[in-house]
């Protein structure tokens, strides 16, 4: 769901990188508190895995686009703040190297992606697991939901810099995305038993 160059209005694109800039720091301070040495190389290997995901993109809503996010799967191994710091670097990197969103728009996309989806998704796995219900299942609906969340706040930015209406573009953005977001969710649950069971001491920051 990156949002490219010329879709946001000022206000908009000022808003959301305001936004995106203070809650960055925030994250690094928290995630230093979690973090250990010995856990870089895996976070950076499922970084680089996170980044090849994304860049599967099907075209969308006039110029936007739906992947997958991962952020789940981030939060769940690491953290949500870890997981926040992890999807604003590989956003960032995407718009940068690739031209895969737009620089004006690379607050809104860390917003949407690395803020709001991720937080998001963390705490419906944080609820499921107080209600006894069983992890991939909360896997999958926390994926789901944050993939939804995600497209339906890149929406509403688009409408709101008058590119379009909010009915049009989160019609098309949550049809197209509650497809994406069964695969997010499946793939998700499917990863992390694999970790799992690869890496029987990660249980997991979101158990």
């Amino acid at each position: 769901m990156h949002i490219p160059d010329g879709f946001l209005d000022v206000k908009t694109a000022v808003a959301t990188y305001t936004i995106s800039a203070a809650v960055i720091p925030y994250a690094m301070g928290q995630a230093k508190k979690t973090m250990r040495d010995k856990n870089i190389p895996f976070m950076a290997s499922m970084a680089s895995f996170v980044f090849v995901a994304q860049m599967i993109n099907f075209p969308i809503a006039g110029g936007t686009s739906g992947h997958l996010l991962g952020n789940v799967l981030l939060s769940y191994l690491f953290g949500p703040w870890v997981s926040t710091i992890i999807m604003s670097v590989v956003i960032t990197l995407q718009a940068l190297l690739f031209g895969d969103g737009g620089i004006t728009a690379l607050g809104a996309n860390i917003f949407n992606m690395a803020v709001v989806a991720n937080l998001a998704g963390y705490l419906i796995m944080k609820l499921f697991g107080k209600l006894k219900i069983s992890r991939n299942v909360s896997l999958f609906a926390a994926s789901w939901f944050s993939v939804m969340l995600a497209a339906l706040f890149a929406s509403a930015e688009i409408a709101l810099s008058g590119l379009i209406s909010f009915r049009v573009a989160a019609v098309s953005m949550l049809f197209w995305h509650g497809f994406i977001g069964i695969g997010e969710g499946a793939l998700t649950a499917f990863i992390t038993s694999a970790i799992l069971k690869a890496r029987p001491k990660d249980k997991g920051a979101a158990r």
